[in-house]
């Protein structure tokens, strides 16, 4: 143990810890803005700089560690004075038009600034100019880039995809796209871990809110929204409401403000994603058997796009069942349409999704199941510039038949939640009979990659989960070389899986992924149907429309080739 001192008080702490550490285990606070802990310790920014007695400099706290009978200041007029010249510095690079910035009211720079009572700019702008995609799904806007690195960190260190680097020299030195590339040209997965990670506005979603907004305003249009299991778990954070008020019911009561004309549940199509994809896994069973590789899921878009670019060879083990997403669309576009007498040209279906890749998911195959998405955090401006009132939202129910779901569809949204789901009704298939709900939680948890066998009716099956591309890339390796043998692999490429998407409501650490994922296996277990196959408008879906999964439509609706 060390012993110090930090304000006046005496701190004992384990030798190794950071001066950041040391004083939070004591209440004290210490502003920062680079720092992602274990991720980026670099003091790039040097806003969480700090007194040390007998040290001319102030020094910052993010990596420098405790020393015995140190005595430290964390806000003493030297401190505030750097830390404030420190942050007009990182002003002077940043364009800081807060009014028109997607982040303001929720940029940590700006609370820094406002914290700082800083009123006033010393220095002349230097602004980076950039001549960026502004039809990618992710935006970088350059002069709002601050240089902290966290970008560059994440992609380098957990999803290991190398896309941002530090371009240029001297003067010109900054953050971009590795080597100077267009961004479509390389190998990025839209994950948006980057959006979600950086601390003010120099990377968001690009915002389909204009379009979505024409669609509800003409008349001719018939719009129909979805809403993915992920966003019920966040969609109220950035409104401060709990999560037992923020239901998905509150929600929908919100979007028939807006004027959408039908509003259903994705979690609808994760049920049919598991019909089809827990069929196909059991048709494909004994040819997995025999080579050796398995059936990968297919539902995280993000994911096959890393599949397609990193392993091509390995594609063709994808499940052909489209995500629930496309899946959803699909059906809207035939079956519903069918059902409401309507031209499908004439249904504008619109997606609210916890991710960035799914912005580019829909432009995929050409069938235009899905013709919009919006992410959560779109739907949370959306809100505001209707002036709703989250707080007095009434609950409001989905639409039907396709707004009826299970807890196995509901719990696609965390990591090992497709996985659980499959097997919950592939038993089901086999056996004729449904298992225990919680029989196979085995393949629960945060853990970036987990591994489980079950028995399925006197057949071993063996099963992995991956979240994060980093720990896929080790899974896929593994594969390749022969040193792991599955028969069914889930992967999502955020970390803890949608709930952590790209698109959700910026966060400050990772314990708000782990409340996201209590919310849905709440859900899960209080659910009066847990079982895909038990779905009331599955079921009739199949016997009015599809017939059965894997029929002849089913194949040609529901499913596609991955190439």
């Amino acid at each position: 143990m060390v012993n110090l001192t930090i304000n006046g008080t005496k701190v004992s702490v384990k030798e190794g810890t950071t001066i950041l550490d040391a004083a939070k285990s004591i209440g004290e606070t210490i502003p920062t803005l680079c720092y992602l802990k274990e991720i980026n310790e670099i003091g790039a920014c040097r806003v969480c700089v700090v007194e040390v007695e007998g040290t001319e400099r102030c020094v910052t706290a993010c990596n420098n560690f405790v020393e015995e009978g140190m005595v430290v200041y964390t806000n003493s007029r030297k401190v505030r004075t750097t830390r404030k010249t420190n942050v007009k510095l990182i002003l002077s690079q940043h364009d800081y038009k807060c009014g028109t910035c997607v982040r303001s009211g929720n940029c940590t720079l700006q609370s820094l600034a406002n914290e700082l009572n800083i009123s006033e700019m010393p220095y002349d702008s230097i602004l980076e100019k950039d001549n960026w995609d502004m039809t990618f799904p992710l935006i970088r806007n350059a002069q709002k880039c601050i240089k902290c690195m966290r970008c560059v960190q994440i992609c380098d260190n957990i999803q290991e995809m190398h896309i941002w680097d530090v371009v240029n020299t001297g003067s010109r030195t900054t953050v971009n796209v590795r080597g100077n590339q267009n961004i479509r040209e390389t190998a990025c997965t839209l994950c948006g871990q980057c959006v979600v990670n950086c601390p003010v506005g120099a990377l968001r979603e690009r915002d389909d809110v204009g379009m979505v907004l024409d669609a509800v305003e003409d008349d001719e249009v018939i719009t129909v929204v979805q809403v993915a299991p992920a966003v019920r778990t966040a969609w109220g954070e950035s409104f401060g409401l709990s999560k037992e008020f923020a239901t998905a019911k509150r929600l929908v009561g919100g979007l028939r403000k807006i004027g959408f004309d039908y509003i259903f549940d994705t979690t609808f199509a994760a049920d049919m994603t598991i019909m089809e994809e827990g069929s196909e896994f059991l048709e494909r069973l004994p040819e997995i058997k025999e080579s050796g590789l398995p059936m990968f899921t297919s539902c995280c878009p993000g994911w096959v796009k890393f599949i397609k670019s990193q392993y091509p060879d390995m594609a063709d083990r994808l499940s052909s069942a489209k995500s629930p997403q496309q899946m959803f669309g699909a059906i809207t576009k035939s079956y519903y349409a069918q059902k409401l007498g309507v031209d499908p040209e004439k249904i504008f279906c619109v997606s609210i999704m916890p991710c960035l890749a799914k912005k580019d998911e829909y432009t995929w195959d050409g069938a235009k199941d899905v013709d919009a998405v919006l992410t959560t955090r779109e739907v949370e401006r959306l809100f505001k510039a209707f002036f709703i009132k989250t707080d007095e939202l009434e609950e409001d129910e989905f639409d039907n038949p396709l707004g009826e779901s299970t807890g196995a569809g509901v719990i696609f949204g965390a990591t090992g939640g497709v996985m659980e789901a499959a097997l919950r009704s592939a038993y089901y298939l086999v056996t004729k009979k449904n298992p225990e709900p919680d029989a196979f939680k085995a393949v629960r948890g945060l853990d970036g990659w987990k591994e489980a066998e079950f028995d399925l009716d006197g057949t071993d099956i063996k099963v992995a989960v991956a979240s994060g591309l980093g720990n896929t890339r080790r899974l896929m390796n593994a594969i390749k070389k022969g040193e792991v043998h599955y028969d069914f692999v889930e992967i999502m490429s955020c970390p803890g899986g949608c709930i952590n998407g790209g698109g959700q409501p910026f966060k400050d650490d990772a314990s708000m992924v782990e409340e996201r994922r209590n919310v849905l296996y709440g859900l899960d277990k209080h659910n009066n149907i847990r079982f895909s196959h038990e779905n009331p408008s599955v079921i009739k879906c199949y016997e009015e429309y599809f017939e059965k999964p894997l029929s002849h439509k089913s194949h040609e609706i529901l499913h596609v080739k991955h190439v």
